[in-house]
């Protein structure tokens, strides 16, 4: 059994309840809670996204992308999720956050209208005015907004967010090909680098067929040395390439 965050009435109300990983993945707008989130007594719905453990920036992005797979609308892109995650991250108490244009230059963001277009729709902030530097937007996510630790922690989990050691890409990666290495960057524990299928699917936004086409992009660029599902645990499992150097081209995608 697992630990299941439902999002009911646009956001409005929470719902966490025990379920089986086949009926977590089938139910809109659910994510499953990781065990970090977890202590030995479950916390209440509404103490969730409050009452965090301490740990280090893999850990709160971890913590982040959860939180937005169960919040945003489950055909979000990849660049979406990834614009999603640097507000979310950066923004102060009053839910308003600023991205430099050098920042989603870095990312290959900076001409993806779209992308904040899908947020606005989701109800999940208000649109950036355009042609303005830095970048201002107004998170409509009270839930994000009610994190903890302080803000100077969060900012550093969002710089390594850009970069998340072991597993950077290419400069010039796709934004799935981003979101899938920092999904499993964030995975990536002293106890091995390990996670459900399922869950590697839904933080991506993306089905497990899907998935697996982009773990094999990540062989093909060199970021990952080799990935392999077990089918019978849905457990996947990944070897980070040694001194990996990721090509700097990048391949097309069928998926957004």
């Amino acid at each position: 059994m697992l630990l299941a965050l439902t999002r009911d009435r646009g956001g409005r109300t929470w719902r966490l309840a025990d379920a089986c990983a086949a009926c977590a993945a089938a139910t809109s707008h659910t994510a499953v809670v990781p065990d970090t989130l977890l202590s030995p007594r479950r916390p209440a719905a509404s103490a969730l996204v409050r009452t965090r453990v301490h740990g280090d920036e893999p850990q709160r992005v971890r913590e982040m992308l959860t939180h937005l797979a169960s919040t945003l609308g489950c055909v979000t892109s990849p660049a979406a999720r990834l614009l999603a995650l640097q507000c979310a991250l950066r923004a102060d108490t009053h839910g308003r956050a600023q991205l430099p244009a050098g920042l989603l230059r870095g990312m290959r963001l900076h001409r993806h209208n779209d992308a904040w277009q899908e947020l606005a729709q989701d109800g999940w902030l208000d649109p950036p005015a355009p042609r303005t530097a830095p970048l201002q937007v107004r998170l409509l996510d009270d839930a994000a907004l009610n994190q903890a630790p302080g803000r100077s922690a969060r900012r550093r989990a969002a710089h390594w967010a850009l970069k998340p050691a072991p597993l950077t890409v290419a400069a010039a990666a796709k934004p799935a090909d981003r979101l899938t290495a920092l999904v499993l960057a964030a995975h990536t524990t002293p106890a091995g680098p390990a996670a459900d299928m399922a869950v590697i699917a839904r933080l991506c936004g993306h089905s497990p067929q899907q998935t697996g086409v982009l773990l094999d992009r990540l062989v093909a660029g060199r970021t990952l040395s080799a990935w392999h599902h077990q089918r019978d645990t849905d457990e996947v499992h990944w070897q980070p390439a040694p001194l990996h150097r990721p090509v700097s081209g990048s391949t097309d995608s069928s998926a957004h």
